[in-house]
């Protein structure tokens, strides 16, 4: 694992940086524009890389009554765009599931074992690629200067919503972000597949805002709700 990070992060040791200035956001849809306002970003920085942790309850089926208890770390490269999550689940008392997903060259990769030693999932592939890179996208959030990234296009939706188009390497990915009155940031909206069987469907993939904070001089989204939209 360290050394799937030290490969994403090392492109971006001698990457580029610069102050971001109003004239950077020309060009923009107006309500990007207002968000990136909004975050704090201007007079900052331009972010290359972002380390941070989470705390989550997860399930791993729609009718499952028991929350699980989950931890995970994160780390990005923007200019490169790449991931790695790595998460460690408790199930029962005697059964810990670790995960971790990567995305890096345009290409997904989703790994689960059981006991940090039994592959249970191990799956990549054109659906993975697609998948991995909506995540990505949705995640920008947390380091908003990254929506000045050339391998970004913005279409504006209304006067409270745009919708970005990320192409990378071979792989493309969209979805939509939805913003209050004040610029911030509140809803993600995509549809992403949940499976990769050759009979896989999308779902619509949603993002809601619960709560925002101050992080290093920025604002960004630190609880959120992640929903699949099932048939159910």
């Amino acid at each position: 694992m360290n050394r799937e990070i030290t490969e994403i992060l090392k492109p971006e040791l001698n990457a580029e940086t610069f102050v971001i200035r109003e004239k950077h956001l020309e060009g923009l849809p107006p309500v990007v524009a207002r968000w990136l306002k909004a975050s704090g970003i201007i007079g900052r920085k331009k972010i290359n890389t972002v380390r941070l942790r989470q705390k989550a309850q997860m399930k791993l089926k729609p009718d499952q009554k028991q929350w699980y208890n989950a931890v995970a770390g994160q780390y990005f490269a923007v200019n490169h765009p790449a991931f790695i999550w790595q998460v460690k689940m408790d199930i029962s008392p005697f059964v810990r599931i670790t995960g971790r997903d990567k995305f890096a060259d345009g290409k997904g990769e989703m790994l689960i074992k059981a006991f940090s030693l039994l592959t249970v999932v191990n799956e990549k592939g054109e659906k993975i690629d697609e998948s991995s890179m909506q995540r990505f996208l949705a995640e920008i959030v947390w380091f908003p200067s990254a929506a000045l990234s050339p391998y970004l296009k913005w279409e504006e939706h209304d006067s409270l919503s745009a919708k970005a188009v990320m192409t990378y390497k071979d792989t493309t990915a969209a979805g939509t972000f939805y913003f209050n009155e004040q610029g911030d940031f509140i809803r993600f909206s995509t549809m992403r597949y949940k499976d990769n069987t050759p009979d896989a469907r999308r779902y619509e993939w949603v993002i809601t805002v619960k709560e925002h904070s101050v992080i290093n001089g920025i604002k960004i989204p630190v609880k959120l709700e992640v929903h699949w939209m099932l048939d159910t």
